[in-house]
């Protein structure tokens, strides 16, 4: 599933490409992805300009120049192409959505996210309950860790939680709880004040890391977009059972937690 340096590598690349474009033509191919009927969502987007697009958390939202949202959720397995044609046919693509210079954006993978065109009212309903970004000036080290008391569950389970911190999903808890040198399934309460600090630092030095990369997902978003995907040879745990560690040499580890995979060195990341 994209996360937050995924959604903000494509945030960044479609903000040059986008922003003061007019959309001239809209093609819908599965109407359950958007939240109308296709021939309202047709007529609400045509000769509509996007101003500028901004990110919260894994959600995009497209600011159109008649105050309303494009509410964009890649959900699992969701993705991007930006071109003058897609990499596919069109067919496999959930939505089109042509510009003026010709150019299209291309939603695919879409069958459990979705493109809705809402208020912005509903955009700020709808995101409400999502915790602050990793980024956000206000998260302080030692509102981190007030954030953090409290937290009985186990730390990869609290810092998936969207309403916790909006943007982290399974990669990178696992990156970041690596970085740490902590396990992913110890108690959040059992976390000392030094495994919190070196737990804030190295959630901002892998996500910080990761968006320079282009994130882990390899969709590149146009045929000249040789970033997306780099930090799919980076990561240091995630996806690499039974290779060894970077630091150590001992075998990467493959559990399942609360139905989520768990990728960590047990040498590097002791339980106790």
């Amino acid at each position: 599933m994209p996360e937050l340096p995924e959604m903000e590598h494509y945030r960044s690349q479609l903000s040059e490409l986008l922003c003061g474009q007019k959309i001239t033509g809209v093609t819908v191919n599965r109407e359950a992805t958007i939240n109308e009927s296709i021939e309202n969502f047709t007529a609400g987007l045509t000769d509509r300009s996007i101003l500028f697009v901004e990110r919260k958390g894994k959600h995009l939202l497209f600011h159109l120049d008649d105050g309303r949202r494009l509410h964009l959720h890649l959900m699992l397995g969701g993705w991007l192409a930006f071109g003058e044609q897609g990499p596919k046919k069109d067919s496999h693509f959930q939505v089109i959505l042509t510009f003026g210079n010709g150019y299209s954006l291309y939603f695919g993978g879409l069958r459990l996210g979705y493109l809705h065109r809402i208020t912005a009212k509903a955009a700020i309903e709808e995101l409400k309950e999502l915790g602050p970004d990793p980024f956000d000036s206000r998260l302080t080290s030692e509102a981190f860790k007030k954030r953090l008391a409290g937290k009985k569950g186990k730390l990869k389970t609290t810092l998936t939680d969207q309403r916790f911190l909006a943007g982290i999903g399974n990669c990178y808890s696992d990156e970041i709880c690596f970085d740490a040198k902590i396990h992913p399934a110890l108690s959040s309460n059992e976390l000392d004040e030094a495994q919190i600090e070196h737990l804030y630092t190295s959630m901002r030095k892998v996500l910080t890391e990761a968006k320079e990369a282009g994130g882990y997902m390899e969709h590149p978003l146009t045929t000249s977009d040789t970033v997306t995907g780099g930090y799919n040879a980076k990561c240091r745990v995630y996806d690499r059972q039974e290779e060894p560690c970077y630091d150590c040499g001992t075998e990467i580890k493959l559990e399942t937690l609360t139905g989520r995979k768990m990728f960590y060195c047990p040498v590097c990341q002791p339980r106790s």
